[in-house]
């Protein structure tokens, strides 16, 4: 890699829209050597001359946060959507020093204590809620960053915080690696019996992607992969049970063997967590994670869990058991509940999910999306395509205007599957923040930014992408937490849209909009046939509505299990010690599962919620998001 030179590198603008069309990796060591430096000069400068008022103190410390943010957000942002050896060389070299920069930033002693002097000042009272907010929360994050460390304790928490950044960023590049490294190829009919139309142009496309040649929907030949677009609908339609248990055991399996195994990355972070929570003056990493949290403790946690899986296992056993009798068997395997689950929801509700993506074009399902926000929030969101620099061609741009026609927010919607280079999953992130900012001697807002990321089937074969229900759904879901980033009215960074809320209220805003998919007006008014323009047949409303709770004790249980095994892993189990995480996964399978996990079941090598965020104990979000909800 060749280092590009400071000057006009685009990570260094530190403010507006990123010029993605300019960045790259070449860019990132100099732009994060020359940042690191000049931002580390500024803190040492604000240290000597703070002072315990928001003046003196949250304001210029924000710049210097911000002004971070700026750029390695970006980083961070294109390590998710655009993958490559070049960028994780780059990053993986600058991270050290942006872990160093992020642990004198936290562990700054005289700002801690201005913090606390303006928390008890006299001028406390006279700060705005969300002002009290950033500060209460500031103190906070100091104590769990180790402010109060000293010496070799200090040093040795630091280590682990650095060791601990590099292999949550190792485990997602394994999982990346490992998901597109399997392709199954298919050349017969017989192969390919029971798949669907969407499905088989989709596997022609990869194959030709993949440079096959004289390739075909109807012909083939076709590569399945483990990405989620062609790994789902595979395991639903597919008549060759040995071929779903083969892409099932791929799946199941991924990041457990050879340079790309996870197991001993998952054993070494819960390792480190533990020791990190020790030196914090805490019992168990859950703890630590439960403080930034509204859950009181881990015995409430446990509570809430437990009632849901009493309930919710009794309901996954007749599930289960009603399976079975479906399919006219005992021997239901791992790979076979999919199939039969879908053959068995057909039969009850008569009709297929393949039946409705025809009337899901994205582009219909976005201006009934769009609508609905009007509807509700009175905004109006039009396409500013060409307005932003975009990381890649499919990339949106989209503005936000209030009731008055004043532009209030803009987002990036990034919808496509690229298994080669962007991670899996489907999130929303800011990037940009809504402030109250000073420029030339006046005061104007600075409006907020949000990405927007899907990975939901790509158009195939010149039709616009064609989405199945649950891609509906799950991008009303992402809408919901963007929309709580750019509607905020918060003129502070630090507590505007998706800042400083707990991570147990976080999913409140996007699981209710998912509801929303199931609202009569707001179906029809996005459900459009993409050649006709028909509306949805007024019969798949009534189906889809008496549907939508078919197999949820299933649904629910599978939720529970990864909770439960999340937070036994970070309050009770011991690394190193007489039982592997693997024997725990199964220990929690026994009361939280209906068919127990495969021997070769690696579901925790892939399980990058706890392990490739760093957000563990995440999984209690989705259960309170439910709790409230219902």
């Amino acid at each position: 890699m060749t280092n590009a030179t400071v000057t006009n590198n685009p990570l260094l603008i530190g403010k507006g829209l990123p010029t993605f069309d300019k960045i790259t990796p070449d860019h990132i060591i100099p732009a994060m050597t020359e940042l690191l430096q000049e931002l580390e000069t500024k803190l040492n400068d604000l240290e000597t001359t703070v002072k315990p008022t928001w003046e003196g103190l949250v304001e210029p410390l924000t710049k210097i946060e911000e002004k971070f943010s700026w750029s390695w957000g970006i980083v961070g942002h294109l390590m998710g959507v655009q993958n490559s050896p070049e960028l994780r060389e780059a990053y993986e070299t600058a991270q050290p020093k942006v872990i160093q920069f992020i642990n004198k930033l936290g562990q700054s002693k005289p700002i801690y204590e201005a913090f606390k002097s303006l928390q008890a000042s006299e001028s406390w009272n006279s700060l705005e809620n969300a002002q009290k907010r950033i500060v209460e929360t500031a103190i906070k994050e100091a104590e769990l960053s180790g402010v109060a460390l000293t010496g070799e304790t200090r040093d040795k928490f630091n280590k682990i915080k650095l060791e601990l950044a590099e292999l949550s960023t190792k485990f997602s590049n394994h999982v990346l690696d490992a998901t597109k490294a399997f392709k199954l190829k298919l050349t017969t009919e017989k192969e390919v019996e029971g798949l669907p139309a969407s499905l088989l142009s989709l596997a022609a496309q990869t194959a030709r992607a993949e440079g096959e040649d004289n390739v075909t929907p109807e012909t083939g030949p076709w590569l399945i992969t483990l990405d989620y677009p062609s790994y789902v609908p595979f395991m639903k339609y597919s008549s060759q049970r040995d071929l779903r248990e083969k892409v099932y055991k791929a799946f199941i399996s991924r990041a457990s063997s050879g340079e790309l195994d996870n197991k001993p990355l998952i054993e070494r972070i819960l390792e480190l967590r533990k020791q990190q929570a020790e030196i914090l003056g805490y019992n168990t990493y859950a703890e630590v994670s439960l403080a930034r949290k509204m859950a009181p403790n881990v015995e409430a946690v446990e509570g809430l869990l437990e009632e849901l899986r009493t309930v919710s296992y009794d309901a996954a056993l007749k599930d289960l058991e009603t399976l079975k009798a479906f399919a006219k068997t005992d021997d239901l395997q791992p790979w076979d509940v999919s199939y039969w689950a879908e053959k068995q929801r057909e039969t009850l509700f008569n009709f297929t999910a393949e039946e409705l993506r025809p009337y899901f074009p994205l582009p219909q399902v976005l201006d009934g999306l769009f609508t609905l926000a009007k509807r509700i929030f009175g905004v109006t969101i039009t396409a500013a395509d060409g307005q932003a620099p975009i990381w890649q061609e499919d990339v949106r741009y989209f503005q936000v205007n209030n009731e008055a026609g004043e532009a209030i927010a803009n987002f990036y919607l990034d919808p496509y599957s690229r298994p080669a280079e962007k991670r899996g999953g489907a999130w929303m992130n800011d990037c940009i923040g809504r402030a109250k900012i000073k420029l030339e001697e006046q005061f104007m807002t600075r409006l907020p930014v949000a990405y927007l990321i899907c990975n939901q089937t790509p158009p195939v074969d010149g039709k616009p992408s064609l989405m199945t229900f649950d891609e509906v759904t799950t991008l009303f879901h992402e809408f919901g937490h963007g929309l709580q980033h750019m509607l905020t009215k918060v003129d502070y960074p630090g507590a505007a849209g998706i800042n400083n809320v707990e991570w147990d209220a976080v999913e409140l805003p996007s699981q209710f909009m998912e509801n929303w998919c199931y609202d009569r007006i707001t179906l029809f008014n996005m459900a459009k046939h993409y050649e006709t323009g028909e509306t949805l047949p007024e019969h798949y409303y009534d189906k889809l509505v008496s549907a939508r709770n078919y197999m949820s004790g299933s649904a629910m249980l599978r939720q529970l299990h990864f909770s439960f095994l999340d937070l036994e892993l970070h309050h009770r189990y011991q690394p190193n010690g007489n039982e592997t995480h693997a024997e725990v996964r199964n220990r929690i399978a026994e009361k939280t599962t209906v068919i127990k996990p495969l021997p070769e079941d690696a579901f925790l090598c892939a399980f990058g919620h706890i392990f490739a965020g760093g957000l563990c104990s995440r999984l209690l979000q989705l259960q309170m998001g439910r709790s409230i909800k219902c």
